[in-house]
């Protein structure tokens, strides 16, 4: 039987808070827009190689620490477009995540 995945990020306040600070630098840069479907958040951000790389970076670290979120990233002609898909106990660092996004663009 396997295990249910923890509904819990495993960062300590210390690494959350610089994982945050590096969602906001890439949201500041880069972020175009959001919208939510049930529990699937699609946010789109300006198409360039730095933010790509840097995107890359934020979906392998938050499947080690969030394991539970479903994070993909696509391309959409000028857009990458970053799905993050919550099991219904997840929704609220789903949000939280998304929001971190957008925080310094006015929000979600």
């Amino acid at each position: 039987m396997t295990q249910p995945l923890p509904m819990a990020c495993t960062l300590n306040p210390e690494q959350l808070r610089q994982r945050l600070e590096q969602i906001a630098e890439v949201g500041t840069e880069s972020f175009l827009s959001a919208e939510v479907s049930g529990r699937k958040h699609l946010l789109r951000f300006r198409n360039s190689g730095d933010a790509r790389r840097r995107l890359e970076r934020i979906v392998a670290a938050e499947a080690e620490c969030c394991s539970f979120l479903k994070l993909s990233l696509d391309e959409g002609g000028t857009e990458l477009i970053l799905s993050i898909d919550a099991p219904a106990r997840g929704e609220d660092m789903a949000q939280q995540l998304a929001t971190a996004f957008a925080t310094r663009q006015g929000g979600v």
